[in-house]
């Protein structure tokens, strides 16, 4: 399992082992460690051992005797063994079973716009892959996860798995590696190096040592209870910390005395550290536990604020908590965020359970990520759209409880059905099709009635559906809503429901019905006075239908008024799109540097929303570029490098004669001047690029092959030059598809 090193690799040669990954291209996602890992250094040696021989190792034991902490440093430090990286997926914030398999496929990055299950995305990623899974927390979920990891290490030879939890998970060939609470010097070193992160000039004297290795002995030697013991060194000596946990170990084990010892202090170390807080850090705790995952500054005043803790005392009390090692603060691509962890956050819940207010605060959470993501929709189309993008991945466990939340009662499905219609920017343009399509029928399966709220999750069905290649399903989903928007009056509902069945017109190779469908839904869209990146996507569609019939000026005209819009409004993804027609045009109109200077943003614009469509779109159309550029070669590498794509975005090129007309043009002229073994050859190389260095390939030229162009002038792509001015539009569709001001 101990990678090989291969100095001189060539990704062109077939034979040439695959490259490894580059800067661009991610090994892992295990995050890098805030503090420093004190001790275990025979349990990690010995784990390290393990994975050498067994494809299954799980950490088990008690809560918070550093399972988490522990695998993740093995994972860090065997990282480079594995070829395909280490990935850690954190499965405490999951609460249903049936999102598992989209959990651990978010952990390693994959984004799939087909209508292939989860399970079977993992399976054909992990299948010929070299890489280690870390799972985390999986113990609520012990029966599914077992189910999954049987499996996936019955598929892919290569993977092995490291899983961190209470219990083992009883799959073959599993090997248990129970961890116990740390040793007595272990403990010490633990218990200063916290304590010197609150008190920087603090050093146990000889009877402090003395008081410290009694209170590890106290605390069972639980990594957990040290850290929570050690934050209480900012207000308290360790004798001082001695005596109160030592008043308090009868009273907070009382109801479970039959437990084991190590269970009793964690719950001792927990209960004393609630004992010692405020009335007011106490509430907010309870309050806190509410939250799956990660939560903001902003969203812990909104849902915590209220009786007892006014919101502008939230952050003075979360500052509180954060010093006494209660809650914990990540900082990350999506700003600053907290976190307890899951024993903490078990303790809060059952004190908030007992006051009672359970279901209010859970219904205080769901309004704030119902309204959170009601703005983020609204965002979207504007230059926010990668910050949205950002915001709601970070939230996904929390709208996952959202939903779950509105699901539990028959008079609140209709939020659920907000919330998930709301997200369609986020199934569609963000590479979560397939959950996406998970919650948008799940929250259709509570019969209610046809308000606006349900017909906006059937017309995201039905495009999410379209997207998949699932005709069928799309068709049920759109003729539904459109009956039911006609019978009710909801033209806004209608308006949608043409506008993507115009859509699924286009990828079923009928242009002219598209046409019809997606002028009709333009001009709806104009009387209800609507406007956003589905509108702009309803004119680049229109574009593309009228583009398959020929009239490629027409085709351009209408998608530069979309760039316009765009330029206006900061819409990226929409844009992605435009650019992609505008390209195609550029190509067919001789002027291949000007279609790859185009595809090249439409990369960019891929890569930062997670696109799949629009980067294998891309590739296809840069192949051809290519070719007509006289690069052959590369031609045949870009070719493999999408069709490596294709499997995770549905039927290639949907199976679409006019999508499938670049691909066919390159490989007969590609097939021409290489012959059909260069060609081959060339497939094979690009088949072996991930998509991040596929991406990262095309947009830096390639191999530099010959016969290519550049012109870096200002202005050569048909947009303003350094100073210039362009002219203010946002514009309708005319009847014959040219421009008209709105």
């Amino acid at each position: 399992m101990r990678r090989l090193q291969h100095p001189a690799m060539n990704p062109d040669d077939p034979d040439s082992p695959s490259p490894a990954p580059t800067s661009s291209a991610p090994t892992g996602n295990v995050p890098a460690e805030l503090n420093r890992f004190v001790g275990r250094e025979e349990e990690l040696a010995a784990l390290g051992g393990l994975l050498e021989e067994s494809r299954l190792v799980t950490v088990a034991g008690v809560a918070g005797v550093g399972k988490t902490r522990c695998v993740s440093r093995v994972a860090a430090l065997l990282e480079k063994r594995y070829c395909d990286g280490v990935w850690l997926a954190e499965l405490s914030p999951v609460h249903d079973s049936g999102l598992l398999e989209h959990a651990v496929a978010d952990a390693l990055g994959l984004t799939d716009h087909t209508g292939r299950t989860p399970r079977t995305v993992l399976v054909e990623h992990l299948r010929e892959r070299q890489a280690l899974l870390v799972l985390d927390g999986f113990e609520h979920l012990v029966d599914a996860c077992a189910d999954l990891v049987r499996e996936l290490l019955r598929r892919a030879p290569g993977l092995r798995v490291l899983a961190a939890g209470r219990r083992p998970l009883l799959v073959d060939g599993e090997v248990t590696f129970t961890l116990a609470p740390m040793c007595d010097e272990d403990a010490v070193e633990l218990f200063a190096e916290r304590a010197r992160s609150v008190r920087p000039e603090w050093e146990p004297t000889g009877a402090e040592r003395a008081a410290v290795l009694e209170l590890c002995h106290r605390l069972d030697g639980i990594p957990l209870a040290l850290e929570l013991a050690a934050g209480r060194l900012r207000a308290l000596s360790v004798d001082q910390v001695l005596l109160r946990l030592d008043d308090r170990f009868r009273l907070l084990t009382g109801g479970s005395r039959g437990a084991p010892l190590r269970h009793r202090a964690l719950r001792t170390a927990i209960g004393w550290s609630h004992e010692l807080c405020t009335p007011e850090q106490r509430l907010l705790w309870a309050r806190l536990s509410v939250f799956a995952g990660q939560f903001d500054l902003e969203a812990a005043e909104y849902v915590c604020g209220g009786a007892g803790l006014p919101a502008d005392s939230v952050l003075d009390v979360l500052e509180e908590l954060l010093a006494q090692s209660v809650v914990e603060r990540e900082d990350g691509a999506a700003g600053t965020r907290y976190r307890l962890l899951e024993s903490v956050r078990e303790y809060g819940a059952e004190w908030l359970a007992a006051t009672g207010d359970t279901r209010r605060m859970r219904r205080r959470h769901r309004d704030w990520f119902l309204g959170l993501a009601t703005w983020c929709e609204l965002d979207w189309f504007s230059p926010r759209q990668a910050e949205v993008a950002a915001r709601i991945g970070s939230e996904l466990p929390n709208l996952r409880r959202a939903m779950e939340c509105s699901m539990e009662s028959p008079d609140e499905v209709h939020l659920a059905h907000h919330l998930a219609g709301s997200l369609w920017f986020y199934w569609a343009g963000c590479g979560r099709l397939s959950e996406g399509r998970y919650w948008l029928e799940h929250v259709l399966e509570e019969p209610t009635p046809y308000d606006a709220s349900r017909l906006k999750v059937l017309w995201v069905l039905g495009y999410v559906a379209v997207l998949q290649g699932d005709a069928v399903g799309a068709v049920s989903a759109l003729q539904e809503c459109r009956e039911e928007a006609e019978r009710s009056g909801d033209a806004t509902a209608v308006a949608y429901a043409v506008h993507r069945t115009g859509c699924l017109a286009i990828v079923t190779d009928d242009p002219a019905r598209a046409e019809e469908l997606l002028r009709d839904a333009l001009g709806r869209y104009r009387e209800i006075g609507e406007l956003n990146s589905n509108v702009v996507m309803a004119q680049v569609e229109l574009a593309m239908a009228v583009a398959f019939q020929g009239d490629l000026d027409a085709a351009a005209d209408i998608c530069e008024e979309v760039r316009e819009v765009c330029e206006d409004h900061g819409e990226r993804w929409a844009l992605a799109y435009a650019l992609y027609v505008l390209a195609y045009a550029a190509l067919r109109r001789g002027r291949p540097e000007r279609a790859r200077r185009m595809l090249g943003e439409c990369l960019t614009i891929g890569r930062t929303f997670d696109d799949l469509l629009a980067t294998a779109l891309s590739l296809e159309l840069l192949a051809l570029v290519t070719a007509v550029e006289g690069d052959a070669g590369e031609a045949a590498v870009l070719q493999g490098a999408a069709e490596r794509i294709w499997p995770s975005v549905g039927l290639p090129l949907f199976g679409s004669v006019y999508f499938g007309r670049p691909r066919v043009e390159c490989e007969e002229q590609v097939r021409r001047e290489l012959g059909d073994a260069a060609y081959e050859t060339g497939l094979r190389a690009g088949r072996r690029l991930d998509r991040a260095a596929a991406v990262e390939r095309a947009l830096s030229g390639g191999g530099g092959g010959g016969g290519r162009e550049r012109r870096d002038t200002p202005g050569a792509d048909g947009g303003p030059a350094a100073g210039g001015t362009r002219r203010p539009a946002a514009s309708r569709m005319t009847g014959r598809g040219g421009p008209e001001r709105w």
